[in-house]
C-alpha cells in the first residue's frame, strides 16, 4: 500500500472526505508576550462594512467582541468569522469582506483552511485507536514503521509523536521567503518522503526529554493510522469524525489547491510582480506538506459542534480524553518554559482560567478552536490574515482570544 502512495492522491472534491492529502505549522494558542501594537503592513483601501453580529440572550453579548472585528478589511486582516458557545452564552459575528476586488461583506458560512486544527482531529483519531487496542501510545513508532523509521529514532513512542516530545526535527522544504514559497504552492509533497528528510538528521533532543511543536510527529501519525488500519487517513477520519457529527463543510483538500465551495479569499503581504509590497491573493496554494498536521478545510459551524462534541467526551470516550488535557513534565526546546502542548490540544491560562485548543495557520487564513474545560465557553474563529504565518499573533485573532477569554494570567 505504501510503496504506490503517491498514485493514491486523487484531487480534492467537497462530496467526500476520502480524499488524499503549505507548509503546517501553527502558532501557540495565545502568548502572553505578544503586543496589542500597531500593525505592519500596507493598509486595505476599502470601506469596511460594520461587524454583523446578534446575541441570543441577555447573558451572550460579549461587546469587546464587536470592537475586536471592527474595522475590517485592515492591515492586518481582510474577514473574521466568530462563533462563542457554551453554558454562558452564544454569540455570532462577521466582519471584513469576501474579497477585496468586489467589497461585499464576508460570507459567515465560508469554508476556510483551519491548518493545525488539524492535529485535533488527527489525535483523536490515533485515541480512538488506542482504545480500540489497534495503537499503543507506549509503543515505538518504528515497531509500526520499520522500513521508514531509522534506528536512531527507534526510542520515540506514539505518545510522543502527538504531544511533540519526539525530537524529531522538521523536514527539508525549498526556498527561504514567501515570495519563494508562493512560486512552489504547487508541489506536492509526499508524507513518507517528508519524513525521510526528518529522520535523516539528528535527532533535536532524546525522546521524552524536551517539546517542541512540529509537523513531522502528526505526519508520522498520520502514517501510523494508515498502517494500523489499511485504510487512507482521510477516510479514517470522516468515517470516525465527520460523518457521525455531521460535518458536512468539512474535508481534506488532497492534491486539489483551490478551498471547493464558498469562501471568502485569503491574502498575503509580500513583494509583488513589480517590486512592491503589497496583498497577492494566495487563496489558492496547494496544502500536501501539512497533511495529517495541516491541510484540513471546514467552517466556523462544523468546527464548533467538533469542539463541543471533542470536550463532551463524544469524540474520544473514556480515560485516553485525558491524554488530550495532560501536558508531559518537560520544558520547552526554544524557551526554556513549560510544556504547552499535550495530545493535540494546547492550554493557556486567559482571564484566571484554563483554556484548551489549537490554532492554526495557512497562507491567508488563521483559524482555532478554543474552549474551557468544562465546556462553559467555546470559541471558533477564522481570520482572513495578511501575514498567517508571521512570528506574531494577528493582532484581531489576539483581540478576539482577549475578548472571549480575557488577557492572559499566570500562575
Amino acid at each position: 500500500m505504501r510503496s504506490t502512495r503517491k498514485n493514491q492522491r486523487p484531487a480534492g472534491n467537497a462530496s467526500t472526505a476520502k480524499n488524499r492529502g503549505a507548509r503546517g505549522g501553527s502558532l501557540a494558542l495565545l502568548a502572553a508576550t505578544l503586543v496589542l501594537g500597531a500593525a505592519t503592513g500596507p493598509a486595505v483601501a476599502a470601506a469596511p462594512p460594520a461587524p454583523s453580529s446578534h446575541a441570543l440572550s441577555a447573558q451572550s453579548a460579549i461587546p469587546a467582541l464587536d470592537k475586536a472585528l471592527a474595522g475590517l478589511p485592515s492591515a492586518d486582516a481582510t474577514a473574521a468569522l466568530v462563533r462563542v458557545g457554551g453554558t454562558e452564552g452564544v454569540w455570532r459575528g462577521s466582519s471584513g469582506v469576501h474579497d477585496l476586488e468586489s467589497g461585499r461583506p464576508a460570507d459567515p458560512a465560508a469554508r476556510f483552511r483551519a491548518g493545525s486544527v488539524t492535529k485535533v482531529f488527527t489525535a483523536a483519531v490515533a485515541l480512538q485507536l488506542a482504545s480500540e487496542g489497534r495503537l499503543d501510545l507506549d509503543r515505538s513508532a518504528r515497531s509500526y514503521l520499520p522500513e521508514l523509521i531509522p534506528a536512531s529514532y527507534g526510542g520515540v513512542t506514539v505518545r510522543q509523536l502527538l504531544n511533540h516530545t519526539h525530537g524529531i526535527p522538521a523536514a527539508d522544504f525549498p526556498g527561504t521567503t514567501v515570495e519563494e514559497w508562493y512560486a512552489d504552492r504547487f508541489r506536492i509533497h509526499d508524507p513518507e518522503d517528508m519524513v525521510r528528510s526528518a529522520t535523516s538528521k539528528k535527532p533535536e533532543f532524546a525522546p521524552g526529554e524536551r517539546q517542541h511543536y512540529l509537523n513531522i510527529g502528526y505526519t508520522v501519525a498520520g502514517l501510523l493510522i494508515e498502517k494500523v488500519t489499511g485504510d487512507t487517513y482521510e477516510h479514517q477520519v470522516a468515517r470516525r469524525i465527520l460523518k457521525p457529527l455531521g460535518l458536512r463543510d468539512t474535508y481534506f483538500p488532497g492534491r486539489n489547491p483551490h478551498i471547493v465551495g464558498p469562501h471568502n479569499h485569503g491574502y498575503q503581504t509580500m513583494t509583488l510582480d513589480d517590486g512592491t509590497k503589497g496583498l497577492r491573493d494566495v487563496s489558492v496554494w496547494g496544502t500536501t506538506d501539512g497533511w495529517a498536521a495541516g491541510d484540513i478545510v471546514s467552517t466556523t459551524a462544523d468546527l464548533e459542534r467538533f469542539t463541543r462534541a471533542l470536550f463532551c467526551g463524544h469524540v474520544v470516550r473514556g480515560p485516553l480524553l485525558e491524554e488530550m488535557f495532560t501536558l508531559p513534565k518537560v520544558t520547552d526546546l526554544g524557551s526554556g518554559d513549560p510544556a504547552a502542548y499535550a495530545v493535540g490540544l494546547s492550554m493557556k491560562k486567559l482571564g484566571g482560567r484554563e483554556v484548551w485548543g489549537k490554532t492554526g495557520g495557512r497562507w491567508g487564513y488563521n483559524a482555532a478552536i478554543a474552549s474551557t474545560r468544562d465546556g462553559s465557553r467555546t470559541l471558533v474563529y477564522s481570520v482572513n490574515s495578511t501575514d498567517a504565518k508571521g512570528k506574531d499573533m494577528n493582532p484581531v485573532a489576539l483581540n478576539i482570544m482577549v475578548a472571549v477569554y480575557g488577557k492572559p494570567s499566570n500562575g
